[in-house]
């Protein structure tokens, strides 16, 4: 089985008997584990008083043994083994002799996280393999791994979990990808001809893209007047993946799609506008998010829309007072032309409607103001349903990858209503609750269980967030 990034092509193999110039075994500080004593063999191991045991530091001995100290075993938790993964991957890739390792899997630390076998093994080999990522396609002398190889060492066959492995790493790969291309190469164009290039996996997916004159028939109107502003067309995506039966109702996840944000007539300041870049995260999301499901073959039925554009000035761009009729039929008076995220999502999750979903939720990278209240620490999470929120809480602290629940209060709603129109779409000019009304905003549009991730603060530097949680969330749902 074979992972291809970039230059680079890394084979997996699940072989005690592979040799490998390096191999990575865990410790507690100076502790061997089980595993690892008994693979270690003829390989030198080197002083183990050099070593800390109070964090989660790797050393390289003799050019053979990499230790993955795992700090303390009394504080031992997921977050510390994706702290040592981390390290291990940054000594991999600052050392060009390392060409092929072998990864000691202890069952011992499974049972201690509460994870099988597989899901261990899976998780490790997925996040060495995230943490190895690295984007310099479009320089003109690229870097390349030297590393060839990753065998896994384990009392029981891991195929499956190298295979799960892969399609995650796959699927993660493709969201960094789009995130960290320039908006030249990364167009709505690109997103729709990638999502169309999915349908190869199997009969049972398939991708419709909408044109403008498409979004037009469908009064798909705030969406296509954030759009007119580029010469690039917009596209709307839809992503449809059956693995249940017909009579299940869909799973609907909806990515923001600013293929690059200028602000509009609403311009952003110069500096760092550049970054402006990802503000298609949430529409990368989805679309690797779809690419892994249908890989995994999960028994779910899935939805993906996509509604993806620029947001550019020109004598054609949305204007500051303008009033624009949603596809629900609200009107909105446009008060900041920068504050157009909320306007191609609400024509989405109006037209989420039609599948009659189990669920709804959107990605996207949409405030500052989350930024300013959660840094990159979490991802503010809103949500009309009490379980859903909570099973998403539950997924980020299962993968790392935090989310923190927000407010929906009717003095945020109250905050929206417009002047010459039913809503405005900002709740103030001096950024009062930006991330709040903004949710609250896009709540008008919605009448199924939902909820809304802020991602700006996790997503915008192309982390691959909030993949990791979404995934768990989706392979644990009822």
């Amino acid at each position: 089985m074979k992972l291809k990034f970039g230059h680079n092509i890394i084979e997996l193999t699940n072989n005690s008997n592979a040799q490998a110039n390096v191999k990575i075994i865990f410790s507690f500080g100076a502790n061997l584990l089980p595993q690892a004593k008994k693979h270690i063999g003829t390989f030198k191991i080197g002083k183990f008083e050099d070593l800390q045991a109070t964090a989660s530091i790797t050393k390289l001995n003799d050019g053979q043994i990499i230790l993955a100290s795992l700090g303390e075993l009394k504080s031992f938790d997921f977050p510390g083994l994706l702290k040592t993964l981390k390290v291990v991957a940054e000594t991999i890739k600052n050392n060009s002799k390392i060409t092929s390792i072998s990864l000691v899997i202890e069952e011992s630390l499974a049972k201690s996280l509460n994870q099988t076998v597989s899901e261990f093994t899976e998780n490790s080999i997925f996040y060495l393999l995230n943490n190895l990522y690295y984007f310099d396609e479009l320089k003109s002398e690229p870097k390349k791994l030297n590393l060839k190889l990753i065998n896994i060492i384990s009392a029981s066959s891991q195929k499956t979990a190298i295979e799960n492995a892969l399609h995650m790493a796959n699927g993660v790969f493709l969201i960094r990808d789009m995130a960290h291309g320039p908006s030249n190469i990364i167009t709505p164009s690109h997103l729709a001809k990638t999502a169309k290039n999915l349908e190869h996996i199997g009969k049972n997916v398939k991708v419709h893209v909408l044109n403008a004159k498409d979004a037009k028939k469908l009064n798909m109107n705030t969406f296509l007047a954030v759009a007119k502003g580029a010469d690039s067309e917009p596209k709307f995506i839809k992503m449809e993946y059956s693995g249940a039966a017909k009579n299940k109702k869909p799973i609907v996840l909806i990515g923001k799609g600013i293929t690059f944000d200028s602000g509009g007539i609403s311009l952003k300041a110069g500096l760092k506008m550049d970054a402006m870049k990802y503000d298609m995260c949430g529409a990368a999301t989805v679309i690797g998010i779809f690419k892994t499901i249908a890989n995994l073959e999960l028994p779910l039925n899935l939805v993906c829309l996509v509604p993806t554009c620029e947001n550019m000035p020109s004598g054609h761009a949305l204007k500051p007072g303008d009033v624009i009729k949603t596809m629900s039929g609200k009107t909105v008076e446009i008060a900041n032309t920068d504050a157009e995220g909320r306007l191609i999502l609400c024509d989405a999750l109006h037209y989420a409607k039609k599948y009659k979903p189990e669920l709804v939720i959107d990605i996207a990278t949409l405030t500052g103001a989350c930024i300013t209240a959660l840094g990159s620490a979490a991802s503010g999470l809103y949500s009309n349903d009490d379980i859903l929120a909570a099973a998403l809480t539950k997924s980020g602290l299962n993968t790392n990858d935090k989310v923190w629940r927000m407010p929906l209060f009717k003095e945020y709603h109250d905050m929206l209503k417009g002047t010459v129109a039913d809503l405005s779409n900002i709740g103030s000019w001096s950024g009062e609750a930006g991330s709040a009304t903004a949710a609250c905003f896009l709540e008008q549009f919605t009448d199924y269980k939902w909820a809304h991730l802020d991602v700006a603060g996790t997503a915008m530097s192309g982390t691959g967030r909030p993949f990791y949680m979404l995934m768990n969330f989706l392979r644990n749902i009822k």
